[in-house]
């Protein structure tokens, strides 16, 4: 019998291949925004991902560490920072951007695993600080070379004199956003990919979703006049809209920067809902989802603190007997 070491349980996974996995599951969403918004898009993705991996390699070369850009988590702050942009920023905000998430929401704090927050998203606040007015100004999907820029559909829903978006073109994503938020068919198609492959579970992003789905409900209830087509467009609005989905699927459920209890992960998932919709509802921004996932981060580790679960074996106390 030969004896080894913990862990016991262990995978063929490994950093690289799930980085890979969540590239793969994002394509659609890429291929959406291409799409709608135009080749320019892909201009922005690639400077968004060649500054990041620039960005990882030189600072880990100065600080004398293995250079690590081969396991993709650059790659993938940077196509994810990428699609939180709107399709006709400045070729300085991806650069800047990238940088920041890097260098300073990642590699200041140790780099992969020791990050607390998601750096993509710290990328995308601190060019909305920056720079907001670049960073709420919105193409009209297939617009060409004289696209002009328009409100977003959770814009318009608090100006009566922009048309709101129907739920099918929020739906497949003709509609106003940024890079790969505005296609809900394509960011489930890859959410549906990282729940076959087991990269994440659904405690997140259902927990997300089903909070959402239930603030929006009651909101629509509360209304003068509410009947039973008008809550449920009022979901699906507040679903299909804005970056719920890529929010859900792709950035709560980072596995550096959300809890790892499940129990933990239900309230992570569930205080992300409520913190974006009141920020849609209330918040003098139209969109809350960047900032609650950022907020909910602060709190994984207190939430994984409060829902400890007993070791296996454990003996209880005597105040607990």
């Amino acid at each position: 019998m030969i004896l080894s070491g913990s862990p016991h349980i262990r995978s063929n996974a490994s950093v690289t291949k799930i980085m890979l996995d969540v590239i793969i599951a994002l394509v659609p969403a890429c291929i959406a925004g291409v799409y709608f918004f135009g080749p320019g898009t892909l201009t922005t993705i690639a400077l968004c991902i060649a500054s990041a991996v620039g960005c990882e390699a030189a600072i880990q070369y100065f600080t004398k560490r293995d250079i690590a850009i081969k396991d993709l988590s650059a790659v993938l702050t940077g196509l994810l920072l990428a699609l939180n942009l709107p399709p006709n920023v400045p070729w300085y905000l991806p650069v800047f951007g990238a940088a920041f998430a890097i260098i300073i929401v990642k590699q200041c704090f140790g780099g992969l695993g020791h990050n607390f927050m998601n750096p993509a998203l710290g990328g995308r606040a601190f060019l909305m600080i920056s720079w907001p007015v670049a960073m709420t100004a919105f193409l009209v999907p297939n617009g060409g070379i004289d696209a002009i820029s328009t409100a977003t559909p959770l814009a318009a829903l608090t100006n009566s004199s922009v048309e709101v978006a129907t739920i099918g073109d929020l739906f497949f994503g003709n509609v106003a956003g940024c890079i790969g938020e505005t296609s809900a068919f394509a960011l489930l198609i890859g959410g549906a990919y990282l729940l076959i492959k087991r990269i994440i579970s659904f405690r997140i992003p259902g927990a997300y979703l089903g909070t959402v789905a239930v603030f929006a409900c009651l909101t629509a209830l509360a209304a003068p006049g509410a009947t039973g087509s008008s809550v449920l467009e009022t979901v699906l609005f507040h679903l299909l809209s804005g970056g719920v989905m890529l929010g859900a699927f792709f950035m709560a459920t980072d596995y550096v920067t959300s809890p790892m209890n499940r129990n933990a992960q239900i309230v992570f998932g569930v205080g992300c809902g409520v913190v974006t919709m009141v920020i849609r509802l209330w918040g003098g921004y139209p969109e809350g989802v960047s900032f609650s996932i950022l907020f909910m981060n602060l709190f994984a580790p207190l939430l994984d603190r409060a829902f400890k679960r007993k070791v296996f074996g454990e003996v209880r106390s005597v105040e607990e007997q």
